[in-house]
């Protein structure tokens, strides 16, 4: 870690990463992670909800033993938990398991059961948002998977952005690319899948607000349905 990666002020990471969104919007996703590596080294992680390890394997080449963060909310599919230890095992990177405050049974106990269904915004806030602010407190840039073809709430997602609630850099290497892009990405690499995405899901998340999608719909339709909710809270 060097001494400019820990004094940058708040102002300084922004004008950076308005500097690099505009740079780099035209740079492939392994540039990209390669400008993050560099720039933030220590202080640089990718979070990853385990859905795929496209992001993590790019970025794995770009910064051998990176830190992949993972949010176990406590309501994954068992088939999203083998995917991080499967991740753990064989690949580059440094995963690390977040968890909320509470269990389960213990946020059952203070809100009552299935708060998930009676208010997911305030769920997701205890068990995604909560631990990931705690979870990213020591770096300075996170990466995610997000996609701008993946939903009009992702549309505009810049390829390095400034997120104005947590105050860090986020890069979204891979925001230009289409699902065929990434179907290549991990056909050429054998980069490891979420084995729901071939059993109908177009989007993993928690399993008591994720469903197969139907024909035709968008990959994120399948999350939290029927609901005017679109996002977790961690992305907007």
């Amino acid at each position: 870690m060097t001494t400019t990666q820990r004094e940058r002020t708040a102002e300084e990471l922004r004008a950076l990463a308005e500097r690099a969104g505009r740079e780099l919007e035209d740079a492939s996703a392994l540039e990209i992670l390669r400008w993050a590596a560099d720039t933030f080294g220590e202080r640089f992680c990718v979070t990853s909800s385990m859905e795929d390890a496209v992001v993590a394997h790019l970025a794995a080449r770009a910064r051998p033993g990176v830190d992949v963060v993972f949010l176990d909310t406590g309501y994954h599919f068992p088939e999203t938990i083998g995917t991080r230890d499967a991740v753990e095992a064989v690949m580059d990177v440094n995963v690390i398991t977040l968890t909320p405050a509470q269990t389960v049974a213990e946020q059952d106990a203070e809100f009552g059961p299935k708060l998930h269904d009676r208010d997911p915004d305030l769920c997701c806030a205890l068990r995604k948002v909560r631990p990931l602010e705690q979870g990213l407190a020591g770096y300075q840039a996170w990466a995610t998977g997000l996609r701008r073809d993946e939903s009009p709430t992702r549309a505009d997602t810049p390829v390095v952005g400034w997120d104005e609630n947590r105050r860090k850099v986020k890069i979204s290497p891979i925001a230009r690319w289409t699902q065929d892009d990434v179907d290549a990405y991990v056909a050429e690499h054998g980069v490891l899948t979420n084995p729901l995405l071939m059993d109908g899901y177009g989007s993993v998340g928690c399993a008591p607000c994720t469903r197969r999608l139907l024909e035709g719909e968008d990959t994120r339709a399948g999350r939290w349905a029927d609901r005017a909710k679109t996002e977790c809270g961690l992305h907007g």
